[in-house]
This record gives C-alpha cells, structure tokens and sequence, in this order.
C-alpha cells in the first residue's frame, strides 16, 4: 500500500473515532443550540479535541499517524514540538509511537506574530520551549488543528527566540496538524515558508469520510454549512435546526 493510500485510510479510521468518541460534535446529536465561536459565528458543528487524551488507545492511533507523516512526509525532521495545549499529548504520543524525541511549548498569552514581538520583553529569562534542543535540530511543530495558522507562527518565533537564547541554530520549517479546518492555514503556511501537513482536511475530505456515521440531515446541513456558512447565521434557519432535533424522538 503506498503512504497515500495508507495515510487516507488513517484519515478515515481516526475521524470516525473522533465522531463517536464526541469529539467532533453535531447540533442534531449533542446540541440543539448549535455553538457560537470565537469568530462570532453560529455553527451546527463543533470540534473539541482537548479531551482526546482521555481516550488512550485514539491517542495512540493518533500519535502513530502523525508519526508516519513527520517520517515520511517530513524526512529531515529530528525532533518534534508540541504546540500547548492539546499539541503537547500529541507531541508526547509521537515521541512514544515513532521514538522522535519531543518538546513542548510553554503557553503565552499573545494572538498573534506581532503580538509576540511586541511584548517578548516581557518574558524575561521565562523558558519559552521546555526540553533539550542541540544544535542542528529540524523540529516539526504539532498541534491539533489548524484555522487561520497564527498559533503555528507563534510557535515557530518561540522556537526560534528560545533556541537563540541557548546558542543554539535550528530550523523549523514544517507544521503538522491532526484536523485542518481549511480556513486558509495552507496559504498563510506558504506564504512564510512553511511546509504543512495534516491528517484530516475537514472540509475537502474529512465531512465525507463521517457520511456513513452522520444521519443524513447532519451530513446534508455540515456540507452545506462548510460550502456557505452565511447561510446558517440566519435566526429563522437556526431555529429550524433546533425543531429538528425534536422530531426524531
């Protein structure tokens, strides 16, 4: 079986898992409120990953896929950084499931690049990454998920500074993620040179692969969602969404 063959089946087989361990949600089964999100927007789906350490054996599967992906996808790579919060277990089951030594980031509250420039200052002689670097290092960095990347470039500039700090030159040029949501990190990624990889591209390929798990009115209204999101910022569709939920008892 050839790694992309073998990489979609992982795909599939953990997206699933992430469904029917709720950790990707849905209006219909877990809420008929739907969810409000960061950005303001109402959505009918929702995806917490912060709980998947508390399923060890998806864990697992997950630290074993992400593993293959720095192996074979990013070649050059050493040693792996986990981004905190839900990066740091992900980073740890690679290090387990592919023996590629991990570190982690410590958790610092700026946004976005810029903020972290602006105020790195601050940071004094704080340890922005947690673990032995050495020279020549060609780190990964592994998160979760991917939405707009500004995480990801805040995690690269912490590795950066930190190594700088101990004297040490590495290099950091590729990001590895379990789900992207598609909202453009591949094109933020490019623009700053850097290699992104994931697991689960929700929208072009990962929807699909939970069609056989979802009802057909969730995988009709997601879809439609993923394509036009507008849409559903409507009360009244909202609202219908919700009365749905009550018909199937």
């Amino acid at each position: 079986m050839t790694w992309k063959d073998a990489k979609e089946e992982l795909g599939k087989e953990i997206t699933r898992l992430l469904y029917q361990n709720g950790l990707i949600k849905t209006w219909y089964r877990d809420n008929p409120n739907g969810w409000k999100l960061v950005s303001g927007l109402w959505s009918p789906f929702y995806i917490q990953l912060r709980p998947l350490p508390s399923y060890p054996e998806l864990l697992r599967k997950v630290g074993y896929a992400l593993g293959r992906i720095v192996r074979v996808e990013c070649r050059d790579v050493n040693k792996v950084v986990g981004v905190a919060m839900t990066g740091i277990p992900i980073a740890c089951a690679i290090a387990t499931q592919e023996d590629i030594p991990s570190l982690w980031t410590r958790k610092i509250d700026v946004r976005s690049l810029d903020e972290f420039k602006k105020n790195i200052q601050s940071y004094g002689e704080h340890t922005l990454v947690e673990g032995e670097f050495e020279a020549g290092d060609r780190i990964a960095v592994i998160d979760d998920l991917a939405t707009k990347f500004g995480s990801k470039l805040v995690a690269i500039e912490q590795i950066s500074y930190e190594a700088k700090k101990r004297g040490l030159k590495v290099e950091c040029s590729d990001v590895v993620v379990l789900l992207d949501r598609e909202q453009g990190a591949v094109e933020v990624a490019s623009q700053h040179g850097i290699s992104f990889h994931s697991l689960i591209p929700f929208k072009s390929k990962g929807i699909a692969w939970l069609k056989t798990s979802l009802s057909e009115i969730e995988y009709e209204v997601i879809t439609e969602y993923l394509q036009d999101e507008a849409k559903y910022q409507d009360a009244k569709v909202q609202k219908e969404l919700y009365e749905l939920c009550f018909r199937k008892i």
